[in-house]
């Protein structure tokens, strides 16, 4: 089951760039909430909770209980991050609202399962992820917390498909086919250029001391 992350945030009354400069400016990042067919929220978080959870990995897959200080908890994803081009801090953080019974989409992370026995990664293949994460449509409180699949049988050249994994968690793919998630390519051959040097010439016989060398001066 997903994971459930409470934020503590305060209110922000005005909105706009000069107001966002000026929450960045007081040592906070400027948010916002918006969804569910309600008026936007305007937040400010402490950067160093922001950071901890991009810190974490798999953000945009974890749910948020954002308490407003003063005001109610908003269940939310966390959308988009914006940093600073420079410094790359975060500036600015999007979290979508949740409505009641919506299916949210998420990423999920990939993780393999049996590669220390797949005859084709032991004869030298490569596993190639194609996609490292899957892009989902699921419900709330039941997103997985990784899709896993198993190439423990795995030859050199197998593709591995949606239809591959383990199990689903009740999502549906946001792509309408059963698409590639990883293939086991062959081994890269790296070839060795053995550099000859070039046959001696005639001229370079003559410059050695050969027919038609200069004479050696008489001491």
């Amino acid at each position: 089951m997903v994971q459930t992350i409470r934020i503590e945030a305060a209110a922000r009354e005005r909105a706009g760039k000069g107001a966002a400069r000026a929450t960045r400016r007081g040592g906070s990042v400027p948010a916002v909430i918006y969804g569910a067919k309600q008026e936007a929220t305007l937040l400010s978080l402490d950067p160093r909770d922001v950071m901890k959870e991009l810190h974490k990995g798999g953000w945009q897959s974890h749910l948020y209980e954002v308490a407003v200080a003063g005001g109610a908890t908003e269940r939310c994803l966390m959308r988009d991050v914006q940093f600073h081009p420079v410094s790359d801090q975060p500036i600015h953080v999007d979290f979508q609202r949740l409505a009641a019974g919506q299916k949210i989409r998420v990423r999920v992370p990939v993780v393999l399962l049996g590669e220390d026995v797949s005859p084709g990664i032991k004869a030298g293949g490569v596993p190639n992820l194609v996609r490292r994460d899957l892009e989902v449509l699921s419900d709330p409180d039941n997103v997985p917390e990784r899709f896993e699949l198993d190439v423990s049988a795995a030859e050199i050249g197998d593709t591995l498909r949606w239809s591959n994994v383990r199990d689903h968690g009740g999502t549906s793919p946001t792509i309408a086919r059963d698409f590639v998630v990883l293939t086991i390519a062959p081994p890269v051959v790296v070839e060795e250029v053995v550099i000859q040097a070039p046959a001696a010439t005639p001229a370079d016989a003559k410059g050695k001391g050969g027919k038609g060398a200069a004479p050696a001066k008489k001491k």
